[in-house]
């Protein structure tokens, strides 16, 4: 294992104070992520994989220097690997994004695709925690990080994996967190993908915004929230945040939508029902389906398990599968 994958919390406040002198977030890199040493090649053997004469990584930019161009074309033949991105989403904390997230990488992994789960989050990271991973340690082959393997077919890479003492802070600015996200994007060895699930922090912050600015085509949104008038408020922000930067919306969710009581079976909107599918109507995205609140789901959460791996709830399983189902429709329509 490399040693340099360990990120301590004198590094990160040496970082911190780095960039408040006004130092290039590049002088000095994060050691979470591997920089490794890289020699001269030519085009051809970084971006041989494909035909396509407007390939952007083909031709140089304007005043780009041999390693910015160098490390672009190795994002970017990165990236021509993985068919399809999903950027998560959310306008407000606590609507359980990264729990839809998880379980929403767990469902396409299940039907058979192959799926890499990037936990964004530089300040909150929970796929970890989740996933029942706090205390794994990604590895190096000495050109590339390697993602942990949850199963045959779900890869899973977080900066939660990377921080040696889980109480410590990461207390980075916007440069440090966009580098970063970009090195996870070129150095992490994903392999040929159906699926790249990349779970964001809440808001519309440098997080979702290197992201959508460094993953290309084959991207789009898939945005969540709870019924309250007040989470919706915040959505209706990712979404236009969405339009902004020119990333498409695959859809809303609306999580915790209505509690069944397990005794009676009556169903009670508890964050009141409907607000994510009338938002959907308001900014003609596609509603992708409601999950419903179930104490269960934390449960599984805090156990470390997928909850649609638990499967102790086959109405609320089928609900997340039905939710990734209209998701893929989405991308293939």
């Amino acid at each position: 294992m490399f040693a340099g994958l360990r990120l301590t919390l004198s590094y990160v406040s040496k970082q911190s104070r780095s960039l408040e002198q006004g130092m290039s977030p590049d002088s000095e890199r994060p050691s979470a992520v591997v920089d490794h040493p890289q020699q001269r090649t030519d085009t051809a053997d970084l971006c041989g994989t494909c035909d396509s004469s407007s390939c952007t990584a083909k031709q140089r930019r304007t005043g780009e220097s041999d390693k910015d161009f160098e490390e672009r074309q190795k994002l970017e033949n990165r990236l021509c690997a993985i068919k399809h991105k999903i950027l998560v989403l959310s306008g407000k904390g606590g609507v359980g994004k990264s729990t839809v997230a998880v379980n929403l990488a767990v469902s396409l992994a299940r039907s058979g695709n192959k799926v890499g789960l990037l936990d964004v989050d530089v300040h909150g990271p929970s796929i970890p925690t989740l996933l029942g991973m706090t205390g794994h340690r990604p590895e190096g082959d000495g050109q590339n990080l390697l993602p942990i393997h949850m199963t045959k077919n779900l890869s899973v890479m977080s900066i939660g994996l990377l921080v040696e003492d889980q109480n410590a802070a990461v207390i980075w600015r916007g440069p440090m967190k966009y580098g970063m996200i970009r090195q996870f994007l070129r150095d992490v060895a994903w392999g040929e993908l159906d699926y790249l699930v990349m779970d964001a922090p809440p808001g519309t912050g440098d997080e979702p915004l290197a992201v959508a600015e460094l993953v290309g085509s084959g991207t789009g949104a898939v945005i969540v929230t709870t019924p309250q008038d007040l989470a919706i408020a915040d959505v209706r922000r990712s979404v236009s945040f969405c339009r902004d930067v020119s990333l498409p919306v695959f859809g809303i969710i609306e999580n915790m939508s209505g509690f069944a009581c397990p005794k009676c079976g009556d169903v009670v909107n508890i964050f009141n029902a409907g607000g994510g599918a009338k938002l959907a109507r308001e900014m003609h995205v596609p509603f992708l389906g409601t999950i419903p609140i179930d104490p269960t789901i934390a449960a599984s959460g805090d156990a470390g398990t997928p909850f649609i791996e638990a499967d102790t709830e086959p109405a609320v399983t089928s609900a997340f599968t039905e939710v990734a189902s209209a998701i893929t429709d989405q991308i293939s329509s």
